[in-house]
């Protein structure tokens, strides 16, 4: 089932901070939003939108940016979705699914879906034309979950069988990542040597609040080693 798509997560402060900035009145925004755009919006609804009341739609967002002298992404609180990074770069879905390699109706089902089907060079190239940080990359293609559990297996077992896996779900180096997991792998061993467990008499990889633990700590610990919490 395709998800509902809501209205970008729009920064009201933003656009009236760009609006006083530019000397320009709410219906200076709604005449360069008709002269311009052929968009019909009313003054009331650009204040609406600066107070926080209404949202713009992408097309709306991406005209106001236009008429206010920004990108979109100033427009936008902090992207999270595939589709709010690629509205806050101002691309529309063609034009994204072109730089990256992909056909514009398979990208636009993966976007729809929030499930990225995308191969490890496509992958690369997104994190790329969107400016993703690893952490970015991983919340907008919805491997939050599949990153944490093989993060879970590679310490607590052979790192070496998950590279390959990791691979084609991160956008990084196959070298960069292996030595990122023997790291990982090690001071897990060396911790669990020293302890002989790792959140009580389940151990570190248990279940309830200490498995869950563990596995923010694993994944915040990947994060640091990897370069991605940015």
């Amino acid at each position: 089932m395709c998800r509902v798509h809501s209205s970008p997560p729009f920064n009201a402060p933003a656009a009236r901070r760009l609006r006083a900035a530019l000397g320009m009145a709410p219906g200076h925004v709604a005449y360069g939003l008709r002269a311009q755009y052929g968009l019909l919006v009313a003054p009331e609804t650009v204040m609406a939108w600066e107070r926080g009341e209404q949202s713009p739609t992408s097309a709306e967002l991406t005209a106001l940016a236009g008429v206010l002298w920004c990108a979109p992404g100033e427009l936008l609180a902090e992207p999270v979705s595939l589709r709010e990074h690629r509205l806050a770069r101002g691309l529309d879905p063609e034009d994204l699914a072109r730089r990256i390699g992909l056909d514009a109706s398979a990208y636009q089902k993966m976007e729809d879906t929030g499930r990225w089907k995308g191969n490890e060079r496509q992958s690369a190239a997104l994190a790329s034309v969107l400016g993703l940080t690893l952490a970015q990359f991983v919340a907008a293609t919805g491997k939050q979950e599949e990153l944490a559990g093989l993060l879970r297996s590679a310490v607590t077992t052979r790192w070496q069988a998950y590279t390959k896996p990791l691979a084609k779900l991160l956008p990084v180096p196959k070298a960069h990542l292996e030595r990122v997991l023997e790291t990982m792998h090690n001071d897990y061993q060396s911790r669990m040597v020293a302890t002989l467990s790792w959140g009580g008499g389940g151990g570190a990889a248990g279940t309830g609040d200490a498995g869950r633990e563990f596995l923010a700590e694993i994944v915040d610990r990947f994060w640091a080693l990897a370069g991605g919490a940015g």
